[in-house]
């Protein structure tokens, strides 16, 4: 089950699921075939889906989706479809950061606990430069979650779970591993200097002045998600999928809680192109690996993975979620975005997100 529509030298080119499109030929040309070739497994009538978005230049070049969004509901997925992010909240998280950064209400070299309550005292050396960089060692929170929990925990939970260790990782700077809790403590963090709950600001400062309309840092009882899909994973005989779309680490904020679809997501990779929301010194910023205590470099930004390849900077986040796994992959110098929602818990889609990156369609300058 798929819906589609792609761009090609300016024109509008849309086909229903029984007739198959295919873009001029030529050595730009954009073939739909290998694009559903990449997808056939989620594109069926009763499996959990994908939605697909490629913007070249600023301008969106292909658009896919398929598959269900809600199983049981028989909904399909369309560019409409909101996904939960996961990890790719992040960079929302950091952008959210910067704009408070922007304003001077803060400094990337503040204390943590000088801003947020309750977290331990261990962590007084930890500023918010560590935890957008995962380099601050603040323990795992998830580790005092059971997969057994009943109750979910929130973000305003996490400084009294990370109280129960009596120790860091390691000395803030001195290394890079990748921290949930680091993320949730950020949100704190836009609460404290914002005095605005993190949803309200994330609404307020970002999703409204970009025009998403559907995206929201979801709250169960606080909010709704506009077109919901909901996650899935395969049960264990094969036979088909279960719905497995919360768990009790689900409902914190500022290291995955973001529903969006690729359709407000193009609006989001405007915003980072065209430096609608920070100036251009910030993102460039994000987009910088960062240095280590001992000077080596962890190749992570603020929110970001970072790297450098023949054809120039690219940078990449993923979100791995129960029943959801996604990825955005951009390479600024070369104008290419890829972005991939799924909503199964055995997705892989960054590598799915690269071979589109590298058709001859997409690969050239």
């Amino acid at each position: 089950m798929r819906s589609f529509h792609f761009l090609v030298a300016g024109l509008l080119l849309t086909a229903s699921a029984a007739r198959q499109t295919v873009a001029p030929q030529g050595p730009n040309s954009i073939r739909v075939p290998d694009i559903d070739s990449i997808f056939a497994a989620y594109d069926h009538a009763d499996v959990p889906g994908a939605s697909v978005i490629v913007i070249r230049n600023g301008k969106v070049v292909l658009s896919r989706a398929y598959g269900m969004a809600d199983l049981e509901a028989h909904v399909p997925a369309t560019e409409r479809t909101d996904y939960r992010l996961a990890s790719v909240t992040k960079q929302f998280t950091a952008t959210a950061i910067l704009l408070l950064v922007h304003d001077g209400k803060l400094h990337l070299d503040d204390h943590v606990t000088d801003l947020v309550p309750g977290l331990p005292t261990y962590a007084r050396a930890v500023t918010v430069r560590q935890l957008l960089t995962h380099t601050g060692g603040l323990w795992a929170y998830e580790d005092f979650v059971p997969d057994t929990s009943s109750t979910q925990v929130h973000d305003h939970d996490i400084p009294a779970l990370i109280s129960r260790a009596d120790s860091m990782y390691f000395t803030p700077g001195a290394k890079y591993r990748y921290s949930n809790t680091g993320y949730v403590v950020l949100g704190l963090v836009v609460e404290a200097v914002s005095h605005q709950p993190f949803a309200t600001f994330l609404h307020d400062r970002i999703f409204k002045p970009l025009g998403m309309d559907s995206t929201v840092a979801y709250q169960a009882g606080m909010s709704t998600v506009p077109q919901r899909a909901y996650g899935y994973s395969k049960m264990r005989d094969g036979t088909g999928y279960h719905r497995t779309d919360q768990s009790p680490t689900s409902a914190t904020l500022g290291d995955g809680g973001i529903y969006t679809s690729t359709h407000d997501m193009v609006l989001w990779n405007k915003s980072l192109d065209e430096h609608l929301l920070i100036p251009a010194n910030l993102q460039k910023l994000a987009w910088t690996p960062q240095k280590l205590n001992d000077g080596s470099i962890s190749n992570y930004g603020f929110g970001w993975n970072v790297g450098q390849s023949p054809k120039g900077l690219h940078v990449w986040h993923t979100g791995e979620t129960r029943g959801f796994r996604n990825a955005i992959l951009k390479y600024p110098d070369r104008g290419l975005t890829v972005i991939v929602l799924t909503n199964r818990s055995e997705s892989d889609p960054l590598p799915l997100a690269e071979r589109i990156a590298a058709m001859p369609a997409f690969s050239s300058p």
